[in-house]
């Protein structure tokens, strides 16, 4: 529900890796890489290329207290990932002449500040201006006790407008709110019953649920920690908080099914997908970078599509790439983990290649990386792999400074290209690596013939 950003997936689309045939051997080797070296209690993932599922596998274990194994079948918090499903369902009742997009917030809520001035487009797509009650990372005092969402929204939606609408962009959960009630009162159904009449059951999503009771079955108990600390139990909202916001419970085998739907535009119209995978305006004529309900970043290779979630114990990440058909489904039961990392390493594989980066000859940007450093470790450079002017440049000096410095660091490892993209005719990859503790990047830049034009490298 808290708002996780959407870095990994602008990281992503900055660039692409070489296009490629991602198998699940892999996926799962870097999957279970992460889990370790990061200490993430638990961890579901699933992955689709070309409309194909090709991963779905849990990791670690969904309750401490008794060791039981992540499977296929536990289900998770997602937090804020439950916007798409709100947004879906306003989108149902517009199709259905029931209300409109256009419509102000005033019809259902004549008493909120400016309500005769906000539509649910601007909630929709977080540029109405009224203050997020949920900022914060952690349950305050106020979250620990049960509100009702009406009560909740008289709170925070009548307060002054933190900004002019639609002059601004700023993520806010009581907008969400505001929709979801918007679809009780419409629809004359509580949330969870239109949630499962018209998109949990038609797309055959059986392990979803809305707001259940608690971590029952094979449901994932929520961790947190402070200061790196063991993890402990985390202590959950107090009913209605998360609520059409962010209470949805699911796996990534569903919200695969649900990720099919949007690329495939089977459940919802042409125009419904289109707004809310379409960035809205600011006044000012930016880009809010938000459709609604989903993160737009349509920068690079391709657009990316991409929401996280976070609730107290749980965080997760969806994010699909229309252009491949694509997608990558992240669920943790621990707070603290650090899953977007690893949900930019896999979207980075699943982008199409450079649409503007020059085909090159010889070996893939990520082997011509690796032999570089690898190199370079050495204090050498391979120089019939390097062109003319980049051999001139990278002179003995440089060479043996450069074996100091990793020397002093430790060893390099982990090596990746994370994005391909054009420069100058060239091919410009951005590769990230390790030397010892220190993280790194370089950017390197290939001529067609394949001979390396440049390896700059800066810490991360």
């Amino acid at each position: 529900m808290r708002w996780y950003s959407f870095l990994a997936a602008a990281l992503a689309a900055s660039g692409s890796a070489a296009a490629q045939s991602v198998t699940a051997a892999r996926l799962d080797s870097i999957i279970r890489t992460t889990v370790a070296d990061k200490h993430i209690v638990g961890l579901s993932a699933g992955v689709m290329q070309n409309g194909k599922v090709i991963l779905v596998k849990g990791y670690g274990v969904r309750d401490l207290s008794t060791n039981a194994p992540v499977d296929a079948q536990t289900m998770f918090g997602v937090g804020s990932v439950t916007k798409q499903f709100t947004c879906a369902s306003i989108l149902m009742l517009a199709e259905q002449k029931k209300l409109s997009l256009d419509d102000p917030v005033a019809k259902w809520y004549p008493n909120l500040t400016r309500a005769k001035d906000i539509t649910l487009r601007d909630v929709g797509g977080h540029v109405a201006g009224y203050r997020d009650y949920y900022p914060l990372d952690f349950v305050d005092r106020e979250m620990a006790q049960s509100k009702t969402p009406d009560a909740i929204i008289a709170e925070y939606a009548t307060r002054p407008l933190d900004f002019e609408p639609r002059s601004r962009w700023s993520y806010s959960n009581t907008g969400f709110l505001i929709l979801g009630r918007v679809v009780e009162k419409t629809s004359g159904q509580p949330f969870g019953t239109f949630l499962q009449q018209h998109i949990f059951t038609p797309l055959k999503m059986t392990h979803t649920t809305f707001e259940p009771a608690g971590p029952t079955g094979d449901m994932a108990h929520g961790y947190t920690s402070f200061a790196l600390a063991p993890p402990i139990p985390a202590v959950p909202e107090a009913k209605g908080w998360a609520s059409t916001a962010g209470a949805i419970w699911s796996t990534p085998t569903d919200l695969l099914a649900w990720d099919t739907s949007v690329l495939n535009r089977t459940l919802l119209s042409p125009s419904s997908y289109a707004f809310m995978t379409t960035a809205q305006r600011l006044t000012d004529g930016r880009s809010a970078g938000y459709g609604c309900g989903e993160g737009v970043n349509d920068r690079g290779a391709a657009v990316v599509l991409s929401h996280g979630g976070a609730v107290s114990g749980y965080v997760a990440e969806n994010t699909m790439i229309p252009a491949t058909k694509s997608a990558v489904v992240l669920l943790s039961n621990s707070d603290f983990s650090p899953i977007g990392e690893l949900n930019q390493q896999l979207v980075s594989m699943l982008l199409p290649k450079g649409v503007d980066a020059p085909i090159v000859a010889g070996v893939s940007a990520e082997a011509a990386a690796k032999k570089f450093l690898a190199d370079l470790e050495r204090g050498t450079a391979d120089r019939s792999t390097l062109d003319d002017d980049f051999n001139f440049y990278l002179t003995a000096d440089k060479l043996a400074a450069a074996k100091r410095a990793f020397g002093a660091l430790g060893p390099i490892s982990n090596v990746r290209v994370v994005g391909t993209s054009e420069r100058g005719g060239a091919e410009v990859s951005r590769v990230l690596f390790d030397v010892g503790k220190t993280r790194a990047i370089g950017v390197m830049f290939r001529a067609p013939n394949g001979k390396i034009q440049e390896f700059l490298i800066s810490r991360e």
